[in-house]
């Protein structure tokens, strides 16, 4: 007799563990989830990584939370007791807390906490959660942006207007390593944080790419580098501003680009460190406008930032020297912000960066020089540079030495992919929304990461214990283990203790789980659908929209984050605002502006394509007045000079080693040149 034909099919999708999203095909043997394997048709499948390959574990794990519990015990109590309830219970009991504290605190006394969208599958999901949390009109969102993705995508903003560095949800310029002629990595390791762009590296060196790497340790591609730089832990900015010292010295920077399309001309008053203001010259110029040196006509020229624009052609407008103004405070001596950027990287000369940064001065030259002959370049960053006090700084620093190629949104540069079309269903526009307060910590930190409504476990801790800047009585969690993945667990762990209520979904229970009021299953990203549009990493990617069919059913009664946020909404009785409960309704929303219907995505797992053509060069686009598009910033120029920090009581261009950095001896090695 014949064994039986097992029933075998394939499902073609993509991992959503972690940011590389990469392009994947399922096998089910018998209802059963078996293997992941990549899909070398998918824009990025060449790969996956032990975790995608991990993930029938991770599915069939015994410890997975099947059924929504209830806390019956106190939560000094070593056995919370938990028990079964149902899902409406759940949600009702969350429902009914969330509008106590809110009536009583205000709706920012709810906070809300989510996983890191880089690190897990919450990225299915976040513009729900951000919408849930615009509709129910609380600012507070517990996250790691701080310690993931703050400098590379949000510090980087007060620089280009953008984030020179691409965070996926975020936004930003991609390295277009296809394209690059030399490729920055620095303290990122893709090989284990992101294998979609190792094998684009890859690829790139076999057509003869140069690569640098930066890194206080050679692993992934350091040891394929033409030049790998062991930059000593948190002085990232410092070597920044040495490699910007060597490039400006050797005449190895655009300076046509710096010229016309930074604020580098602009003069800065030697009496106040401000920029000059056309409104305060002797002759009076327009309000708002600021102030160039033209070395032809040895004169001012304004530059208005509404505009875009100088007074005259840009051609001659002096980035180096000193001069002297009549203003209406008498003659005031001026100098050109690129100077003054260039006598801070001045002062880290190859001499100073080989004691602050362990890196011999011919190494350093050596990446100067592959940086300028081999353009146009590209960097990628991860969190690395991030984790130190000085992370925003540092940041721009990095962002500013970018600027010198003039490779910003040039083919083979850090570019501004196009993106096919579709609505934001965040919810900006909601009731709640336009009455929201600022986000704690926003009051320390303006500028940070508040500004985003991204709080740190700092304020989030203080806000619960202190009522510091107002109370925070109830959280509700989406996958955020914050005992283990952020600092003080102690204070943490008290500060979860002393919620009035707290609601956790996960897929497992975890230390902080443990601690809720309700826990609620959660199906992994290989249980459930999800909708996306763009893979970022190329502008093949870019052109991509995938609805991932799940593999299989979840265990017990777990529901994808998705499905939980439009049950709560419809608990708080914010239904109408997430479609009535539809998330069908919801991803045609989204689907819209691209002319691609749900229905055909469904038919096809693989994804359908928009073709995209990016336009390079954006901010040379003129706009509908016939102006210069520039880059939002308030300038409208690359900004190496921030107003934006002088007015909130920060340098406008420094950098600062961190305390910890600066306890730390010099090796008795040196990292070998290369």
């Amino acid at each position: 007799m014949s064994a039986e034909i097992a029933d075998v099919r394939q499902v073609q999708g993509y991992c959503s563990l972690c940011i590389a999203r990469c392009g994947t095909v399922a096998t089910v043997v018998d209802g059963r989830f078996a293997r992941l394997d990549p899909d070398p048709t998918h824009p990025t499948g060449a790969a996956i990584c032990a975790k995608g390959r991990a993930a029938p574990e991770l599915v069939y794990h015994k410890d997975r939370l099947k059924h929504p519990l209830r806390r019956t015990r106190p939560k000094g109590d070593p056995d919370p007791g938990w028990e079964e309830i149902s899902w409406d219970a759940a949600l009702d009991q969350t429902a009914a807390a969330m509008r106590r504290i809110a009536e009583q605190y205000g709706p920012e006394a709810v906070a809300f906490s989510q996983s890191s969208p880089s690190t897990t599958a919450i990225a299915d999901s976040g513009a729900f959660l951000t919408r849930l949390m615009n509709a129910f009109g609380t600012p507070n969102l517990v996250s790691a942006l701080e310690l993931c993705g703050w400098g590379r995508g949000f510090a980087t903003r007060y620089v280009f207007g953008v984030g020179s560095v691409a965070t996926g949800s975020a936004g930003g310029a991609m390295a277009d390593i296809a394209e690059s002629g030399c490729l920055i990595l620095w303290g990122y390791n893709p090989s284990f944080s992101r294998i979609t762009h190792a094998t684009a590296t890859v690829a790139g060196l076999k057509r003869g790419m140069k690569l640098i790497v930066i890194d206080p340790r050679n692993v992934g591609l350091a040891n394929k580098a033409d030049v790998w730089l062991r930059v000593r832990p948190g002085t990232d900015g410092a070597l920044a501003l040495g490699l910007a010292s060597t490039m400006i010295e050797r005449g190895w920077y655009d300076e046509e680009f710096v010229r016309a399309w930074s604020n580098g001309p602009l003069l800065v008053r030697s009496d106040t460190d401000r920029l000059l203001k056309a409104e305060h010259l002797a002759s009076a110029g327009g309000s708002g406008q600021f102030v160039a040196w033209d070395t032809v006509s040895n004169s001012v020229v304004t530059y208005d930032p509404a505009a875009g624009r100088y007074q005259a052609p840009g051609g001659h407008l002096a980035l180096r020297g000193e001069y002297k103004v009549a203003t209406v405070d008498g003659t005031v001596s001026c100098r050109p912000v690129f100077d003054r950027y260039a006598e801070l990287c001045k002062r880290y000369s190859p001499e100073v960066i080989e004691a602050t940064c362990w890196i011999p001065p011919g190494q350093l030259e050596q990446a100067a020089r592959t940086i300028w002959q081999s353009r146009p370049v590209s960097y990628y960053a991860w969190s690395g540079h991030e984790h130190h006090a000085n992370s925003t700084e540092t940041a721009r620093a990095m962002a500013m030495l970018y600027a010198l190629t003039g490779s910003f949104d040039v083919a083979g540069g850090n570019v501004l992919f196009a993106a096919v079309p579709a609505a934001s269903i965040a919810g900006e526009e909601l009731p709640a929304a336009r009455r929201i307060v600022p986000a704690i910590g926003f009051n320390e930190r303006p500028l940070g990461p508040a500004r985003f409504h991204h709080v740190s476990t700092r304020d989030f801790y203080r806000a619960v214990l202190e009522g510091v800047p107002y109370p925070v009585r109830g959280l509700i969690g989406f996958g955020s283990n914050l005992l283990l993945a952020q600092g003080d667990p102690v204070r943490g762990r008290t500060a979860l203790a002393a919620l009035d209520f707290y609601a956790h979904a996960d897929l497992f229970m975890t230390p902080t789980a443990a601690l809720a009021d309700i826990v609620l299953p959660v199906a992994s990203c290989f249980e459930r659908e999800a909708l996306k549009i763009g893979f970022e990493i190329s502008e093949e990617a870019q052109s991509l929209v995938q609805l991932r069919q799940a593999i299989v059913a979840p265990p017990g009664e777990a529901r994808s984050d998705t499905e939980l946020i439009f049950g709560l909404a419809a608990s708080l009785g914010l239904g109408e605002h997430f479609w009535n409960g539809d998330v069908d309704a919801a991803y045609r929303q989204q689907l819209g502006p691209s002319g691609i219907s749900l229905n055909r995505l469904r038919a096809e797992p693989a994804g359908l394509r928009r073709p995209l053509t990016t336009r390079h060069m954006k901010h040379t686009v003129s706009d509908e007045k016939g102006n210069p598009r520039g880059f939002p910033t308030p300038s409208r120029k690359i900004e190496f000079w921030s107003e934006t920090f002088l007015d909130r009581g920060y340098p406008p261009c420094r950098i600062l080693l961190s305390r910890q950095s600066a306890r730390l001896r010099a090796p008795t090695w040196l990292p070998p040149s290369r």
